[in-house]
């Protein structure tokens, strides 16, 4: 929102939320009821493009997004070296109001201009009025207009909710109050509709202008240089031709510079260019190659979290993974076309976000496998092999610290990570499981007053851990399956053994529940009022509304983490899991031991370098 918002700065349709698509119903009900009626060769071809055309205008625009993201992330080409937070996503989350806007408008068009019905495929001599009217009168002005909105009085009302996005994404071009969108639109309408009524207007120079215009706006404001320099060389007048994004940028930064569209001649003009623009170019252009202090190797998990990566789509990651969308059900053919893509050509892992802390840079990279790929046994060498890829990468690059996520840390894997380091023992990156914090998480979820708990069938390490420092503090330990009781109790210490108690019955009635899985089946025989806690980094699946989930062990990050804008799959924002947060303490504290395999660090130890480097527990978050 604007400083002081003025008149018309909200959407029409805001109110709606998001069932703002059916301000388009009239239109999509007055198509269908021409086909029925009329069959389809009574539509024009104008009519028959209009919904295609928008359509293609979000797939392009997600197009520039993920690509965006995805080169910020690695961060070569970067322009400028600051974070995203959560309130520039949000307030970027209706970029699509303008294409719902466009599309109204086209509708009303095709009723009231009788020649847009009548329109060609293509005329040559249209396409040229148009280019011709965008180069001179469109450019002129909206270079004028844009100054204007940079006068005190239009900019503290309007302008202002564009440019509080310093750091630009390619959405960002669009993000504009209502009013500034009507201009917009008035003004680009005069290369569409100008050769429409002189009668030489076809489809295709309507649908190539808004393309350019969509493409020319994401490129400005993507923020990464990728406009290579042999360009301006080949073709010198291209430099007053087209902008670039480090041009854009500084408009961004220095907010009274580089005012044109997207050609710079009217800066030139008026002597409004920013005498840092070139270099600024060369500088982006050129690139740095950055080494990170850690690594999260994490993975995808099913085909909603395609979405839910940064690269994804922005709204969405933006939310917990378990946040229902309406719209998902109409986009999961691209989910499943990327996730058989991810596992034909997915050859290495690839980098996804990047955060800092203070003077620590952190890089999470994304293994192109989902959870089901883990389960199959012939594809455990092939996913193996890619984590081993990561770790050598990063232990080449000098990565100081690496956490193994989600699955990656199996112990049916690679041993939670020890195959790694029995097979490189000379490898100076350190690799961290994170289950001593993890452990530390789920001991102080459970109440102090707790006399019993049951471990509800788990073997793994953390449960493990778990089970064994509530009987050394005399918090009796149930089990009901014979094998990992067993396996257990060769690991509790003999002076604390008397508090891990097998029991033959079921389900005891035991009120504080703790494990990896707990099926529906087993929840539904808990004693009302029970306490799950999962053990595992995946949340349980809640059946019951009389007992109470706790979510995965996890802690809120502190406030001088920058560049957080998603959320760690189901997690809230600015919450990360025990797991991961344990190798960003490693990296801070600069613990020189693998955390891996049967390795665990001091319980008590890391729980309280977490709280120190400003972790916060859930509980008093």
């Amino acid at each position: 929102m604007a400083t002081r918002p003025g008149p018309l700065t909200e959407w029409p349709w805001q109110w709606m939320g998001s069932f703002k698509y059916l301000v388009l119903a009239p239109a999509a009900l007055h198509t269908a009821h021409r086909v029925v009626t009329k069959g389809w060769g009574d539509m024009s071809l104008a009519y028959a493009a209009m919904l295609p055309a928008l359509l293609l205008r979000m797939i392009h625009n997600q197009i520039w997004i993920s690509l965006s993201r995805h080169q910020t992330a690695r961060r070569k080409h970067i322009i400028v070296d600051r974070g995203l937070e959560f309130d520039q996503v949000d307030r970027e989350s209706s970029w699509d109001d303008q294409i719902i806007f466009n599309g109204l408008f086209f509708y009303l068009a095709y009723a009231a201009v009788p020649n847009v019905s009548r329109m060609p495929v293509w005329r040559t001599d249209g396409a040229i009025i148009t280019a011709l009217l965008h180069i001179g009168p469109v450019e002129f002005l909206y270079y004028w207009f844009h100054r204007a909105l940079h006068h005190h009085f239009l900019y503290s009302r309007y302008h202002s909710h564009h440019h509080a996005s310093i750091v630009t994404e390619p959405i960002t071009s669009v993000i504009h109050p209502f009013a500034e969108h009507v201009v917009y639109f008035l003004l680009f309408s005069i290369p569409m509709m100008t050769p429409i009524f002189m009668g030489c207007g076809s489809v295709l120079a309507v649908v190539l202008y808004i393309t350019y215009i969509d493409f020319m706006n994401n490129m400005g404001h993507c923020n990464f240089e990728l406009v290579p320099k042999r360009v301006f060389h080949v073709f010198p007048a291209l430099k007053y031709l087209m902008y670039t994004p480090s041009f854009h940028s500084l408009h961004h930064t220095q907010f009274r510079t580089n005012y044109s569209l997207f050609m710079p001649f009217y800066d030139y003009i008026y002597n409004t260019m920013d005498n840092s623009t070139d270099e600024l170019y060369e500088r982006a252009l050129k690139g740095t190659e950055e080494t990170p202090d850690l690594v999260h190797l994490t993975h995808m998990t099913n085909l909603r979290s395609t979405y839910h990566l940064r690269v994804g789509i922005a709204s969405i990651a933006s939310r917990p993974s378990e946040s229902p969308v309406w719209y998902m059900w109409m986009i999961w053919p691209v989910a499943w076309l990327s996730m058989v893509l991810a596992w034909v050509y997915g050859s290495s892992a690839f980098v996804v976000e990047n955060h800092t802390l203070k003077k620590f840079k952190m890089q999470t990279w994304a293994i192109p496998r989902y959870n089901f790929h883990y389960g199959l046994i012939w594809e455990r060498e092939s996913i193996n092999g890619l984590i081993e890829k990561a770790i050598l990468d990063a232990d080449g690059r000098g990565v100081r610290v690496l956490s193994l996520g989600l699955l990656n840390q199996a112990k049916q894997l690679n041993g939670g990570g020890e195959l790694f380091t029995k097979k490189y023992p000379k490898l100076r990156v350190r690799l961290v499981d994170g289950s001593g914090l993890a452990t530390a998480v789920v001991l102080k979820s459970i109440p102090l007053d707790t006399k019993q708990v049951f471990l509800c069938g788990s073997s793994s390490k953390v449960a493990h851990a778990t089970a064994t420092a509530l009987c050394e503090r005399g918090v009796q330990v149930i089990m009901n399956q014979k094998k990992e009781y067993d396996m257990l109790k060769l690991r509790v210490p003999e002076s604390s053994t008397g508090y891990l108690k097998f029991s033959s019955d079921e389900i005891p009635r035991v009120k504080i529940w703790i494990g990896d899985i707990i099926d529906d089946k087993q929840q539904r025989r808990a004693p009302s009022g029970t306490i799950f806690i999962p053990t595992s980094q995946f949340p349980l699946k809640k059946t019951r509304k009389d007992c109470t989930y706790l979510g995965s062990p996890a802690m809120k990050i502190p406030e001088t983490m920058q560049n957080v804008h998603t959320c760690e799959n189901w997690l809230p924002r600015r919450v990360m899991s025990a797991w991961r947060i344990a190798a960003i303490i490693h990296a801070q504290e600069g613990w020189n031991m693998h955390e891996c395999g049967d390795d665990m660090m001091d319980i008590e130890k890391v729980w309280s370098a977490a709280i120190r480097h400003g972790f916060i527990p859930l509980s008093k978050a």
